[in-house]
């Protein structure tokens, strides 16, 4: 796979396709097992800590963690496990989990008729959205693993291109 095979122009953007593995708001950890091509319910989390927006990845990349790259897609409502999503990307959080960088791509429908399409940027989610993003992805697994999770800060959508592009490199070297 090469990086146009997998982000497509849109409009005046560029969009990825995203697999949803967990609702916004669910405490439940699903991942995907891409040896049996399955979403696995690999444990619940604490309550308190649900997802502040729908997790998923991004087919076709395989992050520094061994795993696929890490979406967040934002939508006012929960999306189901296992649906494909075309996304504009936003931006990036950047992630490290147990010493291991775990981007996640921060994006948006890219035919969201619910926003008006009025979320361009980062910046148009707004500081408190930031905020919460990254107080859960710092905190989630203190109860658990306490101090396993740090967040960097954000990037803009060209950082974020430039790990999707990585990724995708990664995916072919390793697969």
């Amino acid at each position: 796979m090469d990086y146009n095979a997998i982000v497509k122009p849109y409009g005046d953007g560029k969009a990825i396709h995203t697999v949803i593995e967990i609702p916004m708001g669910s405490n439940h950890k699903i991942e995907f097992d891409r040896r049996q091509k399955l979403m696995i319910l690999d444990r619940e989390e604490s309550r308190i800590f649900p997802k502040p927006a729908n997790y998923g990845f991004i087919p076709g990349t395989l992050d520094e963690d061994g795993d696929e790259l890490d979406t967040l897609l934002v939508t006012e409502d929960p999306l189901p496990t296992g649906i494909v999503v075309t996304a504009t990307v936003l931006g990036v959080l950047i992630f490290e989990d147990g010493g291991d960088m775990d981007y996640k791509i921060i994006c948006v429908p890219t035919d969201d008729r619910q926003t008006g399409n009025r979320i361009k940027s980062l910046e148009d989610l707004g500081e408190r959205w930031q905020a919460q993003v990254k107080h859960h992805f710092n905190h989630y697994k203190d109860l658990n693993r306490p101090g396993t999770t740090k967040v960097s800060g954000f990037g803009d959508a060209t950082k974020a291109h430039q790990i999707i592009g990585e990724c995708i490199d990664r995916w072919n070297k390793e697969s």
